[in-house]
């Protein structure tokens, strides 16, 4: 019994871990597995690196066509990012 009260913090340890770092990452991958998945024609976007574009095509191969101000650039759907898409869709706050 002395051998497993030893182990006792090591597991406390992990489940805390576990509940803090790992499950909320595992919900917003999900979310944002979601949100590509849902993307369609006519869409507004940013990407990560903050260009702002609308939707024209999506591809099978996971890149899609976003006109933008400089005119049609092709980006991997990864590459757009969730959070500052929503927020530029929702409406504004008065």
């Amino acid at each position: 019994m002395e051998g497993f009260q030893q182990f006792i913090p090591l597991l406390l340890l992990f489940a805390v871990f576990y509940l803090f770092l790992i499950a909320p990452q595992r919900k917003k991958q999900k979310q944002e597995r979601q949100f590509i998945e849902a993307l369609k024609k006519g869409d507004r976007v940013v990407t990560i690196s903050g260009m702002h574009g609308k939707v024209l095509d999506l591809n099978d191969d996971g890149t899609c066509i976003i006109e933008t101000g400089a005119g049609k650039i092709k980006f991997d759907r990864a590459a757009i990012s969730m959070d500052k898409s929503k927020r530029l869709n929702e409406p504004a706050k008065k």
